[in-house]
């Protein structure tokens, strides 16, 4: 089966889909063309803006082995360069810091300002001389990635011509309008992350279904059940589920996280958990949300990136630092719930005869949303080549 025949099975209607094939998600070549044609091409998260609070702080992160470097400017503003030295392609930072004002190569001592120029240029004339005829410093700044910061995560489109974000994701932050306030991280507990021997995708695909919540999370199936979800999915776009009974968490004293403001009726039992694609997954409560980066080191490695954030600063607050860590610890046991039935996708994808399986059409809409999805990706670049 060719490549195209094989897509084929997952453009049709959701009654006789079939699923992405095989090489997906275990040949190094379809990685690397899924990399340029789905990462690099869409709007991709690669860090949070939590990472760089202050002025001259710079995060280094890597996308798919391009080194990048997260910079909060004097501004308050973010940016993301290429973390490579314009001389002579020496990263240029290894560890997260602040550089107050001045980023240094530190092969040879170019200087960046927060704002990616090339401020200086030592000895670069002969001994002595900082400055020569041929090196024409406004040429030769920082490279710029295309960058926004939607809710703390940070995005960049590496290959520069993809829509707006605004435009690209207009549907989800309508959807989620009421939510566009401040939010506040939940401090050193609502930080974690999970690593994951499992290509990207399955994350997604298991993150946007309710269906197998009764087998795999039965403590949050036991008052969250099955058919109290529903399905969100929006062609080429997101997809995920919602719940109607979400119950807010109350210490002893009966205390409760604060809520955003003035949020609709539908918020005070309702939430909504969608995987925006390609790599973030997101939860919406009326006292709390998060994202989930999802980190591709190789073909079979996920590294799942969790931020917890609140409606108020409460990350200091002794009243809620209980509650903070026990949110926290929950949400990671669930995600953990997740890990064996990611990774067992994973293995049984090596079985050769998987023809990419067969969906539920009542249940599996939203995963064949994002089969649908990264196969359109792929497709469209390969009729541009």
């Amino acid at each position: 089966m060719g490549h195209s025949s094989a897509l084929d099975q997952v453009f049709s209607p959701l009654p006789t889909a079939k699923g992405l094939p095989n090489e997906h998600y275990t040949s190094v070549e379809t990685f690397e063309e899924e990399k340029r044609s789905v990462l690099f091409r869409n709007w991709t998260a690669i860090g949070f803006g939590k990472d760089v609070p202050t002025p001259g702080d710079v995060y280094p992160v890597e996308l798919m082995e391009i080194p990048l470097l997260l910079v909060r400017d004097k501004d308050g503003s973010i940016s993301v360069y290429q973390n490579t030295c314009r001389h002579r392609g020496m990263v240029l930072v290894s560890e997260p810091t602040n550089v107050r004002t001045t980023i240094r190569c530190p092969y040879h001592s170019w200087c960046y300002g927060l704002n990616g120029s090339l401020r200086s240029t030592p000895h670069v004339g002969g001994p002595g001389k900082n400055s020569h005829a041929d090196i024409n410093c406004e040429e030769l700044g920082l490279i710029r990635i295309r960058t926004h910061v939607w809710h703390d995560v940070i995005f960049v489109n590496i290959s520069d011509d993809a829509p707006a974000f605004e435009e690209a994701h207009a549907d989800l932050i309508e959807r989620w309008q009421e939510f566009d306030q401040p939010m506040f991280h939940g401090g050193e507990s609502a930080s974690f992350k999970l690593e994951v021997k499992a290509n990207w995708k399955l994350a997604v695909e298991n993150y946007c279904e309710a269906y197998h919540l009764p087998w795999i999370h039965p403590g949050l199936n036991s008052y969250s059940r099955l058919e109290d979800h529903y399905n969100i999915e929006l062609t080429e776009k997101y997809s995920g589920q919602g719940t109607r009974v979400y119950q807010q968490m109350k210490n002893d004293a009966g205390l409760t996280f604060p809520d955003f403001a003035d949020l609709t009726p539908q918020w005070d039992e309702g939430a909504e958990y969608v995987a925006l694609y390609p790599n973030v997954l997101l939860g919406v409560h009326r006292d709390h949300f998060y994202a989930i980066l999802l980190e591709a080191v190789d073909m079979q490695t996920t590294i799942e990136h969790v931020e917890i954030y609140y409606p108020q600063d409460i990350a200091k607050d002794p009243v809620y630092k209980e509650m903070l860590a026990t949110n926290a610890t929950q949400w990671k046991g669930i995600f953990d719930e997740d890990v064996f039935v990611v990774e067992g996708m994973q293995k049984g994808r090596n079985g050769n005869f998987f023809d990419g399986g067969k969906f539920s059409p009542a249940m599996d809409g939203p995963t064949h949303n994002f089969h649908h999805w990264v196969a359109t990706q792929v497709k469209t670049s390969r009729d541009r080549a």
